[in-house]
């Protein structure tokens, strides 16, 4: 998971930066490779998830 949070924080770095396609493409990866690896209830896995509803 450590390589999943560089992935969140690359995707998040990205928004900031105005480069929303890639974030969300990113993000969308990084949602999905820890949907595979994290319960459910996981906080990192909502915070993906939650980070997506806004960013959509």
């Amino acid at each position: 998971p450590k390589a999943l949070t560089s992935m969140n924080n690359l995707a998040l770095t990205w928004k900031a930066q105005g480069r929303s396609v890639e974030a969300i493409v990113l993000m969308m990866g990084c949602r999905q490779r820890r949907q595979g690896v994290l319960n459910a209830s996981h906080p990192d896995l909502q915070s993906s998830s939650e980070v997506l509803v806004r960013w959509k």
